[in-house]
């Protein structure tokens, strides 16, 4: 099985997710919903996180987490091995409750960590279980809209702080905010199912990801998830095709697009495509051996 991308870093924003296994129930009545917030409480507490949203659904759960110290992965050991051995006590079972490892994305806080928060809330009404998130008792909407008090793992002060000074005025804005997103698109930046977030905020988490390009269990596509977009390579050549040959290259060679991905980009036959790199390749090689 390969082995997910863990990026860790103090400051770090995460929107988790981990599901049953063999899609299986996870929380099989509100006592075990209970009793994964007790110890999702207990790993808040231990590891220093900020929760700033959470949604437990029957098969899986959303959280939204910030990690003052770069300690995600132990945190998530502490919180699915002690849930799983709770819910096996209680339900006389053994084996796996939950599903493989658990899912991170880096989040960028400042430009969506507001747009995640929303998503994680609303999961309920995409489902088909409710028609407003208030209807669902086990998400953090209540306690941001001011519906209920919030419990004490989740910290609603940031999310808030974005719409207004006023509690008030901020929590009438946070509902409206939720209520215009119910078809809006999160996951447009996402890259390599690993990062969130805009161009700078990927090149920022660049150096965090070169260790992981040669590590083979790696999915690919976290692996390459830091590579800058086709777009940015091919950005500003114009009709220059001695650098757009150039950028061709890179793009192959150095940032791992395969031929039939660039060929999309630049409306040419991948052929063409790979007449350009190899030709590159050799006239680098030759200017190297002349050296």
């Amino acid at each position: 099985m390969a082995r997910p991308l863990r990026i860790e870093f103090a400051g770090a924003v995460y929107h988790v997710t981990a599901r049953g296994n063999a899609q299986q129930d996870i929380f099989v009545d509100d006592t075990d919903r209970l009793k994964f917030l007790e110890v999702l409480g207990s790993v808040v507490q231990r590891f220093g996180w900020v929760c700033h949203a959470y949604c437990l659904l029957p098969n899986h759960y959303h959280l939204l987490v910030e990690t003052p110290d770069a300690n995600l992965s132990r945190g998530m050991r502490q919180l699915n091995g002690v849930y799983t051995q709770a819910f096996n006590r209680r339900h006389g079972r053994v084996g796996h409750v939950l599903q493989g490892r658990f899912k991170a994305i880096v989040v960028e806080k400042d430009s969506h960590l507001l747009e995640v928060a929303r998503y994680v809330v609303l999961n309920p009404v995409r489902a088909g279980m409710v028609r407003h998130p208030r209807q669902w008792r086990w998400s953090s909407y209540r306690a941001t809209a001011g519906e209920v008090a919030p419990p004490g793992i989740l910290t609603t002060s940031w999310i808030l702080s974005q719409f207004d000074r006023r509690r008030d005025r901020a929590r009438e804005a946070y509902r409206q905010f939720v209520r215009a997103g119910y078809d809006v698109t999160v996951w447009d930046e996402l890259r390599g199912g690993v990062l969130l977030g805009t161009d700078r905020f990927v090149e920022k988490m660049r150096p965090l990801l070169r260790d992981a390009t040669a590590l083979r269990e790696v999915p690919r596509n976290q692996r390459l998830a830091a590579r800058p977009t086709l777009a940015t390579l091919f950005a500003n050549l114009g009709r220059d095709k001695v650098k757009r040959d150039q950028a061709v290259h890179r793009a192959i060679h150095e940032h791992g697009y395969t031929l039939a991905e660039v060929a999309r980009h630049l409306g040419l036959h991948y052929s063409t495509i790979s007449r350009i790199a190899n030709r590159v390749a050799d006239e680098r090689r030759d200017a190297r051996n002349k050296t």
